[in-house]
């Protein structure tokens, strides 16, 4: 594997690598300023040391230029010359101060006498400063037997040494100047390793170089780096010739005219430092090799196992789980090998179950629907190469969620196993390459790759097969199916259509009972016309088609208007009013009804709040389908509907039917019961027409039954239907119940059911359902039948 930096691999060795270098440069950084620290530290020392050694040295020097002059002026000849102070003794004097001088190695030499006069002055040296300076040490040497001092004569330093002549007592002063020039430097320097630059003071405060142990133009740089004359004692970091010093200013004397700048190189004291610097260097870039050989070593030991299962994982993603990993490391890479060779085996295991599962019916071993779909494809595509017919049979089992119901779903699972194997003799039987396959629940579909005559002959032989009872747990079936056949080409070409068509097909046996049906575009018709009346019916929620109609409820004993019936209208833009009939049921199918039912149950609460403030008090009725008694959420959003329009749930009644009670009676009931512990009425709609248990509807949470117009409306003529209203009645009452008769048509109905002690009634008698708008000028227009009570007058 070729070495890459922006992989893995690389990632690693970079990073090893700039740790090793951010440490190391950090480290030699760190010596560096240590170098630099007890360098600078060494040096002050060391300077400070050479200032000692310096005035020591000078020191010595006066003792030593002191005992010259003192012997000259012990000489008797000497002192007998200057005591006759006679001019012909002059020469005498000169010629024993000018041998004097040269044996002390003297610059130049003065004799004054004790009245401080000059006798022999310093030759070319005089001058006025410095017979000044000499007259000032004289006045220093009288009190304390002697003096020495600094002199600058012709821009040079001179240290004078100032001895009293005695005989006994002083009778004269002997005077002499010793250069302080470059024999002192190397002398200091080679005591202290220090180069040396003796330096004047000049009037205007410059330091002016006089010798050294520098060269000329050293000592000038020298010289002019070092300010002006008072300045810091010490000085760091002076350049000189390209070299970085640090220098220490001592004064030569008391009288501040000369100075000795003591000089120390700085790159001469870090040399052992700085050697041992390049070695660390050397050493640190050996070790970055090393590092780097190392930290690309192991990160090939790190990223090329790692690449390995990138491999794996990639073989892993199309579907290979042939090749082991087997990598034999005891690390954490191997565990994870070891873990990815675990994972492969459960992936393969986990994804043949998947496949199994996507792709077979688990309960009859035969192909699912995508399964099916994939076959009909690939049929379809022969097909339309080798120019052969190709048919869908799609079958939907008669009666089976009742049986499923009755009997259980494991014995609903044992019979869809048991016709699977009837069908799947007669299809075995029809062409060796037909395939069935169960889409689902009761649906199954033959591949059958024939035309519409060989489908027509296999339908028939598998509903025959069907026709014989089916023998499980002793239980005898009798069980049908509806068969729907589409074929291609003549029906469609692609495998979505066709199973549509089939499927439509199937519905379509079913609702006539024909047993197999070949698809026709008549019955796409009819489902695109509802599936157009589901779309109307949700533009007129939109748009407010929906109108709201009322139909009046009488007391059958007093001719009060006691309540309401609210009932749905649709005035459509095109067809004009369409009647309940021709869009409820399919509501009830398609779900719309739960809109519709909030539809109705906002305007009827706005009726009943209208209606109040009119003091007009009612109680409204409103019809609740099975979809509505399966919503949980039904009481909270009548409860909504309530404090939306500020009324009580004893303004209302909800009417329910038996069928809808019966579909699902748990979730039924749990509604029932929520709606009754709010305070509303609950009434029973259409009873005597549905099959619930007596037992059962005692049970739940009504207050009211209605009896279905079926037994009203002919009653007067009929004594059979008058007998089950007289027995509806008497359960009602005794179930404490009010009871409420539907369709009276006639006075002599009315009058009949107060008889049999009826307690409300509505029908066309009364009024027919009228718009929600004129209800309350019917209320005050309404004129019960003669005879009945008196007082029937609005409940108000």
């Amino acid at each position: 594997m070729t070495f890459r930096f922006k992989s893995l691999e690389g990632r690693i060795a970079t990073l090893f690598l700039l740790l090793i270098l951010v440490v190391q440069v950090a480290g030699l950084a760190f010596i560096q300023q240590g170098i630099v620290s007890n360098a600078r530290s060494a040096i002050g020392a060391e300077l400070a040391n050479g200032e000692k050694v310096f005035r020591k040295l000078m020191e010595q020097n006066a003792q030593k230029r002191r005992f010259s002059a003192q012997i000259l002026a012990r000489d008797t000849g000497f002192v007998q010359a200057i005591g006759n102070h006679a001019d012909d003794d002059r020469p005498t004097i000169e010629s024993a101060l000018s041998n004097s001088t040269s044996r002390a190695r003297a610059d130049f030499s003065m004799l004054v006498d004790a009245e401080h006069k000059v006798i022999v002055p310093a030759g070319p040296m005089h001058s006025a400063p410095l017979e000044a300076l000499v007259m000032r040490l004289l006045d220093q040497a009288e009190q304390a037997d002697g003096a020495a001092g600094t002199a600058v004569v012709g821009g040079k330093p001179y240290q004078l040494v100032v001895t009293p002549v005695k005989a006994p007592i002083t009778i004269g002063w002997v005077v002499m100047g010793f250069a302080v020039d470059r024999q002192l430097a190397q002398d200091m320097k080679e005591l202290s390793a220090l180069d040396v630059v003796i330096v004047a003071h000049a009037e205007d405060g410059r330091y002016l170089p006089v010798d050294g142990t520098l060269g000329a133009n050293h000592m000038a740089e020298v010289a002019g780096q070092l300010g002006r004359v008072g300045g810091p004692v010490q000085l760091s970091d002076l350049r000189i010739g390209g070299g970085k010093y640090s220098a220490r200013i001592v004064p030569v004397g008391r009288d501040n005219r000369a100075s000795a700048v003591l000089v120390r190189s700085f790159d001469e004291a870090t040399s052992e430092y700085t050697r041992l610097e390049h070695r660390l260097m050397a050493l640190t870039v050996v070790g970055i090799l090393v590092a780097a050989v190392a930290a690309i070593f192991t990160a090939k030991r790190i990223a090329q196992p790692l690449a390995q299962l990138a491999g794996t994982a990639r073989r892993f993603e199309r579907g290979d789980y042939r090749d082991v990993v087997g990598f034999a490391r005891d690390d954490e890479i191997g565990a994870l090998a070891k873990a990815f060779d675990s994972m492969r085996d459960g992936i393969a295991r986990r994804e043949r179950e998947i496949t199994r599962l996507a792709y077979w019916d688990p309960l009859t071993d035969l192909p699912n629907r995508a399964q099916f779909v994939q076959l009909l494809d690939a049929s379809l595509k022969q097909a339309s190469s080798s120019g052969q017919d190709v048919s869908v049979l799609m079958m939907d089992l008669d009666r089976f969620k009742h049986v499923n119901d009755v009997m259980g779903h494991s014995f609903g699972d044992a019979l869809l196993r048991t016709v699977a194997e009837r069908v799947r003799g007669q299809v075995a039987a029809a062409h060796a390459d037909a395939q069935l396959a169960r889409l689902g629940g009761d649906e199954f579909a033959v591949l059958l790759p024939a035309g519409l005559e060989q489908a027509r002959l296999l339908a028939d032989g598998v509903l025959r097969a069907l026709e014989q009872p089916l023998s499980l747990e002793d239980q005898t079936v009798d069980i049908g199916a509806g068969i729907g056949i589409a074929a291609c080409p003549a029906h469609a070409r692609d495998a979505e259509t066709l199973m549509s068509m089939a499927e439509v097909a199937m519905y379509a046996a079913k609702q006539r009972s024909e047993g197999a049906v070949v698809y026709d575009a008549v019955f796409d018709k009819a489902s695109e016309q509802s599936l157009s009346l589901l779309t109307e019916l949700r533009t007129a929620a939109e748009n407010d088609e929906f109108r709201l109609h009322v139909q009046p409820k009488i007391s059958l004993s007093t001719g009060a208007v006691v309540g309401i019936e609210s009932l749905v209208r649709w005035h459509h833009p095109v067809r004009g009013n369409v009647f309940p009939d021709e869009f409820i049921p399919f509501a009830e199918q398609t779900g719309f009804i739960r809109v519709l039912t909030r539809w109705v149950l906002d305007r009827s609460a706005a009726l009943c709040r209208e209606l109040q403030q009119q003091g007009i008090h009612i109680k409204c009725s409103v019809n609740l389908s099975t979809r509505d008694l399966l919503d949980q959420d039904l009481p909270a959003k009548f409860n909504d509907v309530l404090a939306r329009h500020g009324l009580s749930p004893s303004s209302f009644c909800l009417e329910i039917t038996e069928s809808a009670i019966m579909d699902d009676p748990v979730r039924a009931q749990q509604t029932l019961y929520r709606l009754h512990q709010m305070g509303v009425d609950l009434s029973i709609d259409d009873f005597g027409t549905g099959y619930s248990s007596l037992a059962y509807l005692k049970r739940l949470p009504v207050n009211e039954l209605k009896i279905d117009k079926s037994f009203v409306l002919n009653m007067e003529n009929d004594v059979g239907d008058t007998k089950i209203v007289r027995s509806t009645i008497d359960l009602g009452h005794n179930m404490g119940l009010r009871v409420v008769a539907e369709g009276i048509e006639s006075e002599a109905v009315w009058r009949l059911l107060a008889d049999l002690g009826c307690d409300q009634g509505q029908g066309y008698f009364m009024s027919r359902p009228l718009p929600a708008d004129k209800l309350a000028d019917w209320v005050r227009n309404w004129q019960p039948p003669l005879g009945v009570a008196d007082d029937a007058a609005v409940a108000i």
